[in-house]
């Protein structure tokens, strides 16, 4: 049988091992949020050529005609991609769901940006996202309402309101699995 200090020497235990993952995770999206103005830069290391070699893999432009100029376009696409994603799953706020639309639109960006036979990456962007923003903003127009249906049933603050319905996963896989 477990004593109270063993029991609170494991609570302790636990509590440091989340606090630990909690400021190595932290750690390492702060790093990445301030890399950002370097890495939105790296386009300017690739060469203004239509074929570029690496040692990993060649790319070819089609029809940009130059690789430096196709990822200058990508890293404009993927750099505020990458923030969205932080923030859909960092957020605690009932509306995260919103931020579905805008990160659905640059994975479209992203992927038509490769398909050297479309002429204009943004053009058919909001037919795509129709289906995504037929659900996504009513669901946060929904959870909107509910919380201010409560607001004036009870007497509680929009905070508390708030803080009922936010989702808490422990685990990073949690916080991913949640949503599919």
């Amino acid at each position: 049988m477990e004593t109270p200090k063993s029991k609170l020497r494991k609570q302790k235990l636990k509590y440091q091992q989340t606090v630990n993952k909690n400021v190595i995770l932290g750690t390492i999206i702060a790093t990445f949020i301030a890399c950002v103005p370097f890495l939105f830069n790296l386009h300017e290391s690739v060469p203004n050529e239509k074929v570029w070699n690496t040692f990993l893999f060649t790319y070819t432009s089609g029809y940009y005609e130059s690789a430096n100029v196709a990822m200058w376009i990508l890293t404009g696409k993927l750099i505020p991609f990458l923030l969205l994603c932080i923030w859909f799953f960092t957020c605690r706020h009932w509306w995260y769901h919103a931020l579905l639309v805008p990160i659905v639109m640059y994975i479209f960006q992203i992927l038509s940006l490769f398909n050297d036979d479309q002429r204009f990456i943004d053009e058919l962007t909001f037919v795509y996202l129709l289906p995504i923003m037929a659900i996504v903003i009513p669901s946060v127009y929904l959870i909107r309402a509910q919380i201010f249906n409560r607001l004036n049933e009870v007497d509680q603050s929009v905070q508390d309101l708030e803080d009922e319905f936010k989702i808490k996963p422990t685990t990073l896989w949690g916080r991913i699995k949640q949503y599919f």
